[in-house]
């Protein structure tokens, strides 16, 4: 039973994939979009529409987004198989999809709303799908983070009223001088930033890696992260100068800190979790510089070596017993070989080697951004993040792949989940030749670069350097001095991410929970007990005491009151 829906939904998404891939094409080669409205509810005049936008981009995503969720499905089906409720969590893969497919195609601010708050559910119900307190926290800071974006669409939707409806796609040329489309420009960057994990709301993303591995392969590699790129690729013809900049500054911080915060994680999920919200801040950077289709390029390729990095570090975890440390790891190579091969060659596609596909979308972007007049800064950030991209991937290879052998002695350690790395093998030939292929269908024309030969070979340069300081940060052995343990200060700062887990966790419950003690203190069992409460009981209480020795002695106080009143008229006549 298990087998068939596993399969059942592989072969299904499998198909569609490649019915929306030749789709797209055709789309692209006809320069056609097709946009479809079907009415939902006519009453009294009031039509409620379901608007569905097909273009080439939105038909080559979704058919991405399909074929690395049918890979991932098939591969959990040997991944997940001592799981009880496998069937549950493959209805969950599969109800994600779907809310991201309603994001993909829709050109409507409402129906995106249904996917995007569609995909905020189902990853808090995959995140805590390991039901324990540390996936609990995990979910809830994924769940809290992501409502700020929610919040931001809904106010942009609230905006919106200002126009005829609410398919914002008419709108973008048109009204993009008017202010309230450049108010909803911001509050869609806004909800942009939480849903692909930029600073400040970057912790959620390693927290979420609580999920089990073929969800963080799926949701936070092709899906759920690049949502928010998705749709300010969208919306990019309404951004103005100011809210790109802030863009810019923002991404390229993001970029920077995950690249360094990667260098000291020992999590091998944690690390490929930042190394994704390293690239997302690549995309959203060639994003604030105007580029969408380059943005578009590398948020494809990225899914692709991403998804399959998730998969082989999953059949690593697997093989280690549910270790993630990777200074558990070593030699992993002689003991599976494909695995290893699999995620050497992702490594390096990340890593952006000549002609493997993160090399075509990689390296594009950094030389569009040479031939712009930027500053130094934004220069060197994008270099110097790339640097440190080689430097993490090659550290990451040096402890799992190459270096000593540091686990049990008892060990059954093999490349034999068949079912795995079919899954796995589905991936790899897109891995090489996505990016080329990617290349010659989606730019028509081509990009015309033209640089100094520093600047051509800086790339280069720069990887050549990360590798050299990745390994020599990175090995240890006996009259060697580990190099990484003279910043072992730093660490405390840079693994953790510039400290935003605890700004964005205690920074902000801690003063409103303590100000919300000091009132109970104070107010509540202080001067509002005082005041009111039992204590208003207790003064009417004496009052009306004294009131009623008042009335009880009301004609001898009356006696006394005359006796005192004649006596004193005595006195003073």
């Amino acid at each position: 039973m298990i087998l068939s829906i596993c399969f059942v939904y592989f072969g299904v998404l499998l198909f569609f994939s490649f019915l929306l891939f030749f789709s797209s094409l055709y789309f692209m080669i006809s320069d056609y979009s097709l946009m479809i409205e079907y009415e939902i509810l006519s009453f009294n005049s009031n039509v409620v529409y379901m608007s569905v936008l097909f273009d080439w981009m939105s038909l080559l995503f979704m058919s991405f987004v399909l074929y690395i969720s049918s890979m991932v499905i098939f591969y959990s089906y040997e991944y997940m198989s001592g799981d009880m409720n496998i069937n549950r969590f493959i209805m969950l893969v599969f109800m994600f999809v779907i809310s991201m497919m309603f994001l993909i195609i829709s050109p409507n601010l409402i129906s995106i709303l249904l996917g995007w708050d569609g995909l905020g559910l189902v990853s808090y119900c995959l995140v805590i799908y390991y039901q324990n307190v540390k996936s609990y926290n995990a979910g809830m800071i994924t769940a809290l983070s992501n409502r700020i974006g929610d919040v931001a669409l809904l106010i942009s939707i609230a905006w919106m009223l200002n126009y005829g409806s609410w398919n914002y796609i008419y709108y973008l040329d048109f009204m993009k001088t008017d202010f309230y489309m450049q108010l909803i420009g911001m509050l869609v960057v806004l909800a942009a930033m939480t849903k692909s994990a930029q600073i400040p709301f970057s912790s959620w993303l390693p927290a979420a890696m609580a999920a089990p591995t073929p969800v963080s392969s799926l949701v936070h590699s092709s899906t759920l992260v690049t949502a928010g790129v998705y749709l300010i690729i969208r919306f990019n013809f309404i951004l103005d100068s100011w809210t790109m900049m802030f863009l810019l500054v923002i991404s390229s911080m993001t970029m920077f800190m995950a690249g360094l915060g990667a260098n000291y994680e020992f999590d091998l999920k944690k690390i490929i979790a930042l190394s994704t919200l390293s690239q997302l801040g690549l995309m959203m950077s060639i994003l604030a510089l105007g580029d969408y289709m380059l943005a578009f390029f590398h948020l494809l390729t990225h899914a692709l070596f991403k998804a399959l990095l998730f998969m082989c570090a999953g059949c690593m975890i697997h093989n280690l017993g549910n270790h993630q440390d990777i200074r558990f790891m070593g030699s992993m190579i002689n003991q599976m070989p494909l695995t290893c091969c699999f995620f050497n060659i992702c490594n390096m596609a990340l890593c952006g080697l000549p002609f493997l596909s993160g090399f075509y979308s990689k390296d594009l972007i950094l030389e569009v951004m040479s031939m712009g007049y930027l500053n130094f800064f934004i220069y060197f950030i994008f270099y110097f993040s790339t640097g440190l991209t080689v430097c993490y991937s090659v550290r990451l290879s040096y402890y799992t792949l190459f270096g000593n052998y540091n686990f049990s002695a008892f060990h059954n350690m093999s490349d034999e989940g068949m079912i795995m790395l079919r899954g796995m093998s589905g991936l790899i030939l897109l891995v090489v030749f996505g990016g080329s292929m990617l290349m010659w269908i989606a730019f028509p024309t081509p990009y015309y670069i033209c640089l100094p030969n520093m600047m051509k070979m800086m790339v280069l340069l720069v990887i050549v350097l990360g590798i050299i300081f990745g390994y020599e940060f990175s090995k240890f052995m006996l009259n060697y001095q580990l190099k990484s343990f003279n910043f072992k200060y730093s660490s405390l700062f840079f693994s953790s991410m510039w400290n935003m887990p605890y700004l964005s966790t205690f920074g902000v419950n801690y003063y409103p929970i303590k100000l919300g003690n000091t009132y109970y203190k104070s107010f509540d069992h202080g001067w509002s007990e005082f005041f009111g409460s039992q204590n208003i009981y207790f003064n009417m209480k004496t009052s009306s005491t004294l009131l009623q020795i008042l009335f009880n002695n009301n004609l001898k106080i009356y006696l006394s009151l005359l006796i005192t009143w004649i006596a004193l008229l005595y006195i003073f006549i």
